[in-house]
């Protein structure tokens, strides 16, 4: 059964301000549309992949952009990429139990709430010298955050870029469109895993609205300064949007475990 016509609206103008925001700093939105898409929908099947289909929509012309301009380099990229891809791929072709994947999605909004809130408050300072690890670290991190990538239906950008940040990998543009390049690749696969596992649903009328809603939104997100828009505030309160959802999936879900004992 479809969306009510007055919820559809409501959901396309969120994921239209959604995907305008992230796509500014070359993040695809999914853990805020999993958040949103929970309050709309019951099936964690077409949940995952209105998820993916939006983040794919949305990162393909930020990374385009990045590469453009110069600012991606896929040798500095693949590190990270061997592992995530398959990871992503395994992840997503992993059929979870209804409760098991609401715990995962619960659980990784909350936590992607605290990455997202983590970046309005630490501001990146790029006159600071940029340092060098081990490959293996890249390699941990991709793989590590592609299989809970496919698991839950994300691109990973929002957990990857803040941590990079952090320890000064790159420049900040760079980190920007590493991160939209990890979400695409890894919602490539992501996407590749749910059909091999038959588990691809896309209710077409919700999905085709919610695609040209991030489509518009994307394509203006990446054409425009949001400074003035006050990004950080709406980060922070989609921050306490996605925080919100994932307690209360986590809240719903988790006394189940305890009955089934």
């Amino acid at each position: 059964m479809g969306l009510p016509i007055e919820s559809l609206i409501v959901l396309c103008l969120c994921f239209f301000v959604v995907a305008t925001l992230y796509s500014s700093v070359g993040l695809g939105g999914g853990s805020s549309y999993l958040a949103l898409l929970t309050l709309f929908f019951g099936g964690f099947f077409a949940i995952r992949s209105i998820a993916l289909i939006c983040n794919l929509i949305v990162v393909s012309g930020s990374t385009y952009l990045y590469f453009k301009n110069g600012h991606g380099k896929i040798r500095d990229f693949l590190p990270f990429l061997v592992t995530s891809i398959p990871l992503a791929y395994i992840g997503a072709s992993v059929r979870l139990e209804e409760y098991v994947f609401f715990i995962f999605l619960g659980c990784s909004l909350v936590i992607s709430s605290l990455f997202l809130a983590s970046q309005t408050f630490f501001k990146i300072n790029n006159t600071q010298q940029l340092k060098t690890y081990p490959k293996y670290l890249s390699y941990v991190l991709g793989g590590g955050i592609g299989l809970l990538s496919g698991l839950v239906g994300i691109g990973g950008g929002i957990f990857l870029a803040p941590i990079l940040n952090h320890l000064r990998w790159n420049k900040a543009i760079r980190i920007a469109a590493l991160a939209s390049f990890f979400i695409l690749v890894n919602s490539l696969s992501g996407i590749a895993g749910l059909v091999q596992g038959d588990m691809l649903q896309l209710p077409w009328k919700e999905t085709l609205a919610l695609a040209v809603s991030v489509l518009i939104g994307g394509q203006l997100g990446i054409r425009i300064s949001l400074k003035r828009l006050t990004p950080n505030g709406i980060k922070r309160v989609t921050a306490l949007l996605v925080l919100f959802v994932g307690v209360r999936i986590l809240v719903k879900y988790i006394p189940q475990i305890w009955e089934m004992n």
